[in-house]
């Protein structure tokens, strides 16, 4: 079944698939399916990738790479290509409503399968259940890690700050039918909001959900306000909670929160993955499969 249209779709090619990064750890690769993103979060870090197609609207404009599966192949077999780790969507969810129309995720999927090449898939969808297959099969072959960002359990706050994303807890049961494969499981509590989403209870809840889920680990970061997802942020603040707009105006004087902020955050994060006896390590289940790769 097709997901309702909330965006302009447009087709397009790319010259390459795969995005090499200046860091190699834990990934070298970056791929991105699409351009834009239908889930229009408000605090989205990747708004400004669309400047470089002269275009400002990222939540409605979605770019298709309709080649880019055959890219990929290209790249993948080869000679030079040394089975390193993929991250797919780093820059916007290759899970977004699009990809139930033009299903490009079970391509790349098969991709990686024929040539055994590991990947690190994030997304705030449910939408991946329909590839369940084609993740075991992956996770039988090689490393592969799937992993949701979810940031509240509210879901009046969660459809005001990513109103086009899955609800939280269809996020949860994506992450707990994954576990049953041989993939590694996380949850990314990114970002923690101040005033709205770093509350006792919401993180509580989250970890709550996480240990049922047997998530291999639980990550979390901080709110970056910088660029275009500055302007628009304090823009969506100030209409939707203009009480805590001076607030947060004072304690983002700069890209991030400050130190004492961080510092009593995350003494709390901590406090609660432990209570849950939840892992902040990503790397170790990522390192135990590759070595027996």
């Amino acid at each position: 079944m097709e997901a309702k249209r909330t965006a302009n779709y447009i087709e397009t090619s790319c010259q390459a698939a795969l995005n090499p990064l200046k860091r190699k750890y834990p990934y070298g690769w970056d791929l991105n399916i699409y351009r834009g993103c239908e889930h229009k979060c408000q605090y989205c870090y990747a708004m400004y990738s669309h400047e470089y197609l002269d275009d400002d609207n990222f939540s409605e404009n979605i770019y298709i790479k309709s080649n880019i599966v055959e890219m990929l192949e290209v790249e993948l077999r080869s000679k030079s290509w040394n089975r390193e780790i993929i991250n797919i969507g780093g820059v916007t969810d290759s899970y977004q409503p699009c990809e139930a129309t033009y299903k490009i995720m079970p391509e790349v999927l098969k991709l990686l399968i024929k040539y055994k090449t590991p990947a690190i898939i994030s997304t705030k969808s449910d939408l991946g259940l329909r590839d369940y297959e084609l993740v075991d099969e992956l996770s039988r072959i090689t490393y592969v890690n799937i992993a949701s960002t979810i940031t509240t359990t509210d879901e009046k706050i969660r459809q005001l700050i990513e109103p086009g994303a899955a609800e939280s807890l269809k996020r949860f049961e994506m992450l707990k039918a994954f576990r049953k494969t041989n993939a590694s499981v996380g949850l990314h509590v990114m970002p923690i909001i101040p005033y709205l989403t770093d509350g006792y209870e919401n993180l509580n809840s989250l970890c709550y959900y996480a240990c049922d889920a047997k998530v291999h680990y639980m990550l979390p970061g901080t709110l970056y306000l910088r660029g275009k997802t500055r302007t628009s942020f304090f823009s969506f603040i100030q209409t939707q909670f203009p009480e805590l707009y001076q607030y947060f105006l004072d304690l983002y004087k700069k890209g991030g929160a400050n130190r004492e902020y961080k510092d009593n955050l995350y003494k709390m994060v901590n406090e609660l993955r432990d209570k849950y006896q939840l892992s902040s390590s990503y790397s170790k289940p990522m390192k135990e499969k590759m070595h027996k790769v």
